[in-house]
């Protein structure tokens, strides 16, 4: 991944920010299935922004959501230990700060 990934494998960071990373114990072809359906609904988001079609575009930005809940993007944390759920917060702001400082400037 050309980001830098958290210790746990939790997270990714872009722009300080961490955003969650897919269920690691998804079966290969499984998250290749789901990151396909991703994939196919972000294209579907453009065309409707495109056709500036507000039906097909609150549509699409939902399959958008259901694909990403479906890969473990969103939604309940795939992991189970109780540990809560940073996505979308500042690294810097998180029980992953001093993490984060260690890191390059360049993969902050």
């Amino acid at each position: 991944m050309r980001y830098p990934v958290t210790p746990d494998g939790r997270y990714f960071v872009v722009r300080g920010r961490l955003w969650r990373c897919s269920d690691p114990t998804l079966a290969p072809d499984e998250r290749d299935a789901r990151v396909r359906q991703l994939m196919k609904a972000r294209r579907a988001v453009g065309d409707a922004r495109r056709a500036k079609d507000d039906e097909a575009l609150a549509a699409a930005r939902a399959a958008v959501d259901r694909a990403k809940r479906a890969l473990g993007e969103r939604g309940p944390p795939w992991w189970t230990d109780g540990a809560p759920d940073h996505n979308r917060r500042l690294a810097k702001s998180t029980p992953y700060a001093a993490w984060f400082a260690a890191l390059p400037a360049d993969q902050r």
